[in-house]
């Protein structure tokens, strides 16, 4: 009987060290499983904040290649105009003379004014640019901070 109440008090404690044992790897798996839920949660919004700073830079792109291309569209109209009463003037003239001189004041103008439009577009991409860049360019920012946060 004595060899019976020692082999059970034996199991009993195995029982009971077992079950101590389980309770900790049950309670770290928790933990684990609660981080690593907390850091998917902080990669979505990560996430979903450099898919909006990648909209945001799209748009403002969208929006500068159309202010371009209706200011290509004015100039090439304007070209045309200046062009055609050029014509019209080089048509009317009386002598060589006067012919050679209008025709090297319009290739002056319409250089000068090639000139000038090459420069504000040149601007006009500069400042596009850095527009395009300031979204995603902050983002970065917040990501890299977020991350840093989350790796520690």
């Amino acid at each position: 009987m004595a060899t019976q109440q020692k082999k059970d008090t034996a199991q009993n404690a195995a029982a009971e060290r077992f079950q101590a044992v389980m309770g900790d790897v049950n309670e770290r798996t928790k933990t684990v499983v609660e981080k690593g839920s907390k850091l998917v949660e902080e990669l979505t919004d990560l996430t979903k904040g450099n898919v909006e700073a990648i909209v945001a830079s799209s748009r403002v792109a969208a929006k500068g290649v159309e202010t371009l291309g209706q200011e290509a569209a004015d100039y090439g109209r304007r070209s045309f105009e200046e062009a055609s009463a050029a014509l019209k003037s080089l048509a009317e003239v009386k002598s060589p003379t006067d012919f050679f001189k209008l025709q090297s004041d319009y290739a002056r103008s319409a250089f000068d004014g090639w000139v000038a439009e090459s420069a504000k577009a040149s601007e006009t991409m500069i400042k596009l640019a850095g527009e395009i860049a300031e979204p995603i360019t902050s983002r970065y920012s917040v990501a890299a901070e977020r991350v840093k946060t989350l790796a520690l």
